[in-house]
């Protein structure tokens, strides 16, 4: 999907310059390069007067209790994407966003222009306002944006709109009875933090938006709980069937076998693979053959003259719909995946290149309602485990389809939730705990993505 996303970076202010708000697969988004702090991306305790805690400093910082602090150990942060700055000031480069309700490490201290009260250091090169934010003795805990996933890599609850649409209500005690707030249409998707009843009465859906839905009117979202696979061989010798059936024979171009074929989704063992009259054939066992256009195969691919010798990349096949991530030159691991529907520069087409990721979200929402060429209009709440690397295309969770080792998408390259959540945990930058975004800064740089 790579459309317009009301994310926490549009929330927190502006993160680009030269934007491009003609850009056809975001329109109206905020695109293009983000300010990286470059020579400034450490703090200096010679540069910046500090007044820190003592407590587990990072080693830039010079250690200067306080006794103004109180034992502070943490930043309770007050303010929904509360946005981070990579130096004490509100005009230097941004560097991630705080959920609300997060206890962030305090490492220390100092005034600074655009903040009433003292920046607060809650991070490396992690400043935030103490404005809106308060110093706490508890130990550093993170916002329930951190809670453990389940087992199907969704980090909430997600349910999609029925058939008849839904009415959305700011209050629980009143909904129903008084106007509503929001008008929902059938198939959009929303993200719910708790279940309530309104006294003994139906049950309603709490949003992470802060509206309650009647439950009656929202199914819940079970995606496919299907994963990659890890691989400790260095070698790319498995497949995964992407047809309903796919048949099974004797030899290549033989004759076809008694007895159950192989299903959807079904990882094989490559043993060899033989072109017979141009068409290929991918034998499994001794005497059990496949058609291999019944299947996705991870190809080999070659590390960009862009990535180090032993950095972390990503390869995404455009042909395969397989994506394979490396180090250095092993892979490490490969899964389905699906991409944009379109060709060369056509609007929902995966864009082909070399980029590095330029931000990572836990969650954004993402909706075409702005486009009124659409011939169906869409709305997903909180789509998880995003990584943009291209404007606004990116790695992200899908748990709306199951189409995956298909092409599908409007430009981005989606993954199930549990191997988004792989990936995500994997590559850079990092997203500490208690964080919704993350920009890459020199010493933690976005993990390169090469789509071919």
């Amino acid at each position: 999907m790579a459309t317009r996303f009301e994310s926490a970076i549009t929330r927190f202010g502006s993160l680009f310059t030269d934007t491009d708000a003609g850009d056809s697969r975001a329109p109206g988004s905020p695109v293009g390069r983000v300010r990286v702090a470059g020579a400034l991306a450490f703090v200096c305790a010679f540069c910046i007067p500090v007044v820190a805690t003592g407590q587990g400093l990072p080693p830039w910082i010079a250690v200067k209790p306080s006794p103004d602090d109180d034992g502070a150990r943490s930043v309770l942060v007050r303010a929904r994407d509360e946005p981070l700055f990579t130096l004490p000031s509100s005009s230097s480069p941004r560097r991630g966003a705080a959920a609300k309700g997060a206890r962030l490490p305090f490492y220390g201290r100092t005034p600074g222009p655009g903040c009433l009260r003292d920046w607060l250091l809650v991070g490396p090169t992690a400043w935030m306002c103490g404005d809106r934010a308060e110093l706490s003795r508890d130990p550093p805990l993170p916002a329930g944006v951190d809670a453990q996933s389940t087992s199907d890599g969704l980090p909430r609850d997600y349910y999609f709109v029925g058939p008849d649409g839904a009415f959305g209500y700011d209050q629980l005690g009143t909904a129903e009875d008084t106007k509503p707030v929001s008008s929902l249409e059938p198939s959009f998707s929303v993200a719910a933090v708790q279940i309530a009843k309104k006294g003994t009465g139906d049950p309603f859906a709490l949003t992470t938006k802060g509206i309650w839905i009647p439950l009656r009117d929202l199914k819940r979202a079970r995606p496919l709980a299907f994963r990659g696979f890890e691989i400790s061989s260095g070698k790319l010798d498995r497949a995964w069937v992407v047809v309903d059936d796919a048949h099974r024979y004797e030899k290549a171009n033989g004759r076809r076998l008694a007895g159950a074929n192989k299903r959807r989704f079904e990882t094989i063992t490559v043993l060899e693979v033989q072109t017979v009259k141009q068409r290929s054939w991918v034998r499994i066992d001794s005497n059990e053959w496949l058609d291999a256009a019944d299947l996705a195969l991870p190809r080999p691919a070659t590390r960009p003259p862009e990535a180090r010798t032993d950095e972390r990349w990503i390869d995404v096949d455009l042909e395969s719909q397989v994506l394979t991530a490396f180090e250095g030159d092993r892979p490490v691991f490969a899964t389905l995946v699906s991409t944009g529907k379109g060709r060369g520069d056509e609007p929902t087409a995966t864009p082909r290149g070399t980029n590095r990721v330029w931000v990572k979200l836990h969650t954004t929402d993402m909706t075409n309602l702005e486009d009124e060429d659409a011939r169906r209009y869409y709305a997903i709440e909180d789509v998880p485990w995003v990584m943009f690397f291209h404007k606004g295309v990116g790695l992200h969770g899908a748990f709306w389809h199951r189409s995956f080792g298909h092409v599908r998408s409007h430009g981005c390259v989606n993954l199930t939730p549990l191997d988004a959540e792989r990936l995500f945990h994997w590559a850079g930058p990092h997203l500490p705990a208690g964080w919704t975004a993350a920009l890459p800064t020199d010493y933690d740089p976005g993990t390169l993505v090469r789509v071919r």
